[in-house]
């Protein structure tokens, strides 16, 4: 396209997500791989909730979460999710939309070996999004559970990573009087070929 803008330029849209990536990395001061993950329960609401995403891989998004929890009951049942990351220091935003699979090998087991300690066993400890007595139940269970585990806890079976595979990805830039750039890439399904096209702000 010719009136593209150079920050949108490129034949690979994971290629310009690493790319503003690694800018926000330099400029956003919390969290510049935070997104918004969006999923839907079983009766079709919404529910969006902010994770870390931890990896953008060649053809998929990467994150990790208890899989007993709220999102992760709720990817399983969809097998979908969308997310949003949003820069204020760059004044852009990138859109997901796509299909999930798990996580739960060698990779999984790598990155939960990476997190620090207390965040291991708060993973052991955490029953994520359901009821909860009180916060000292909590932190007696991680005591129970730092003397059951020790000092190197393997990864929960009910812990690991999703992977998004996108069939929407929407790149979205700040412009003078709020007219915005907006470039869409889409495919019918993961073997297709993306289309790109421009959006009105």
């Amino acid at each position: 396209m010719s009136d593209m803008p150079k920050i949108f330029r490129g034949d690979d849209p994971f290629v310009i997500a690493q790319s503003w990536l690694a800018e926000a990395e330099k400029n956003e001061p919390n969290d510049p791989n935070a997104i918004a993950l969006a999923t839907v329960d079983q009766d079709g609401l919404p529910n969006v909730r902010m994770v870390l995403l931890k990896e953008i891989e060649a053809q998929a998004f990467v994150f990790y979460t208890n899989y007993e929890s709220a999102k992760g009951q709720e990817l399983a049942a969809s097998g979908k999710a969308a997310f949003v990351m949003h820069w204020k220091s760059l004044r852009r935003q990138i859109r997901v939309r796509g299909t999930v699979e798990r996580e739960e090998g060698p990779q999984a087991d790598e990155y939960f070996a990476s997190r620090s300690l207390k965040s291991r066993l708060g993973a052991w400890a955490s029953e994520q999004s359901r009821p909860l007595a009180s916060r000292a139940s909590l932190v007696a269970k991680v005591a129970k559970v730092t003397l059951g585990k020790g000092s190197n806890p393997e990864r929960p079976p009910f812990w690991g990573g999703f992977r998004i595979y996108p069939t929407e990805i929407e790149f979205w830039a700040d412009g003078e009087f709020r007219l915005h750039d907006r470039f869409v890439w889409r495919r019918e399904t993961l073997a297709d070929a993306w289309n790109i096209q421009r959006l009105n702000p």
